[in-house]
């Protein structure tokens, strides 16, 4: 099961969006649908609404009266965290048993208006955003949705702001054409990285890593942000930390365009634990291929860090993204372990040393020559050695500088 969280500003167009899903099979979750079902006449939200309230929001059938609740509750911070505090819980209940309810290979397209303000992002292994600008949307609800210029905007001022969105976006869908350009980018968007997503989840398949160098992204920190939250709620109490690491954590520095992300745990039998969760999170485990030496095989666990004569300190636990837009390796390594204190090392010694890091990107270029249609093992071949001299290099600065974990 693949579980994606859709959002977007009112007005945005995330019907479309949801519409275009639903025709190629999604099954949509719709928290608007959701959050009128549980305020209907009879049902406990809409007696805890009218409680908090009064009587006045209800219509003289005793169902609600949207306008008149709206007036109330967006009229401030406070009243709004009431009405959010009630029906939020209840829209939450609601979505579980539906969810429960479609079948395991399923594509759910969790339709969630207040996804960046109720702070659920992480919870997604994939993050829709459907974006229009301010006056666009104005435009849109006053001339389609029959609003007041006033409320229209006042709605929009109560939600997330641009930059809240895109920090939470792993998909940003523009909007500012026709519908018909949405639905197009909306198809693109499914065919094209949602349903091979969700068939490698199903089938435990991970995203090849690339071997080419592109120049250095300013935008990798902030996807490496998305992908640190989304690891830390899935794993919790039981992740000691998580950090970016490996060469798109240092900045300016060409590399492959990955994110390297490790996991502290305290033993293996807890990485073992995450397994599952970090599958359905969208990271599907592989399996380490020992060696000859009876250490981790570079090229199967992309083992640079792992560097120890310990065999048994080698040992990590691997995991990789089944996304296709965002190629992610996960290694799981047990605290104070020395591969896994040398992962933060190794991004904070490049950041520091600018003659190290002109000599790793002078490897890893030779790697890339080397590397002849994708070829991981020659790439690895090629950096392989120079990790015994820079492991050294590393903690020798380390000392002289006072640096630790």
């Amino acid at each position: 099961m693949l579980r994606i969280g859709l959002t977007g500003g009112i007005g945005a167009g995330k019907s479309t969006v949801s519409a275009t899903f639903s025709r190629h099979g999604g099954v949509i979750v719709d928290g608007d649908v959701i959050a009128r079902e549980v305020v209907e006449p009879g049902t406990e939200g809409l007696a805890k609404l009218v409680e908090a309230f009064g009587p006045g929001i209800l219509l003289p059938d005793g169902a609600l009266d949207r306008p008149a609740l709206a007036a109330i509750a967006f009229s401030d911070d406070d009243k709004r965290a009431t009405l959010n505090g009630i029906v939020h819980p209840l829209v939450a209940q609601r979505r579980s048993e539906l969810i429960a309810a479609a079948g395991t290979d399923a594509v759910i397209v969790e339709d969630i208006p207040l996804l960046v303000e109720s702070q659920m992002a992480p919870l997604f292994p994939l993050v829709v955003v459907v974006h229009a600008e301010v006056e666009t949307r104005v435009a849109r609800l006053t001339e389609i949705r029959g609003m007041s210029e006033d409320d229209a905007r006042a709605r929009i001022a109560a939600q997330a702001t641009e930059p809240q969105r895109r920090d939470v976006a792993d998909v940003w869908l523009d909007n500012s054409g026709s519908p018909e350009d949405l639905a197009a980018k909306a198809l693109e968007l499914w065919e094209q990285r949602i349903l091979p997503f969700a068939h490698n989840l199903t089938t435990r398949q991970t995203v090849p890593s690339p071997t080419q160098l592109m120049p250095a992204d300013p935008t990798w920190p902030d996807q490496a942000q998305r992908i640190l939250a989304r690891l830390r709620t899935t794993c919790g109490h039981r992740a000691l930390r998580v950090d970016h690491i490996g060469s798109t954590a240092v900045a300016g520095l060409d590399a492959k365009d990955v994110i390297d992300v490790q996991v502290t745990v305290e033993s293996l039998a807890v990485a073992d634990e995450l397994a599952e969760a970090l599958l359905a999170a969208g990271y599907p485990r592989r399996e380490a291929i020992t060696a000859d030496n009876g250490k981790p095989d570079a090229r199967s666990t992309v083992a640079e860090f792992d560097h120890t004569d310990d065999p048994a300190l080698w040992q990590k636990r691997f995991h990789a993204s089944a996304d296709p837009g965002r190629a992610t390796n996960v290694h799981i390594r047990v605290a104070g372990w020395p591969n896994q204190q040398f992962a933060l090392l190794f991004p904070a010694w490049l950041s520091a040393d600018a003659e190290a890091r002109a000599d790793y990107l002078a490897i890893k270029r030779e790697a890339e020559r080397a590397a002849v249609d994708g070829d991981i093992d020659a790439y690895c071949d090629v950096k392989e050695p120079w990790f015994d001299t820079a492991y050294r290099r590393a903690w020798a600065w380390a000392d002289d500088t006072g640096w630790r974990p």
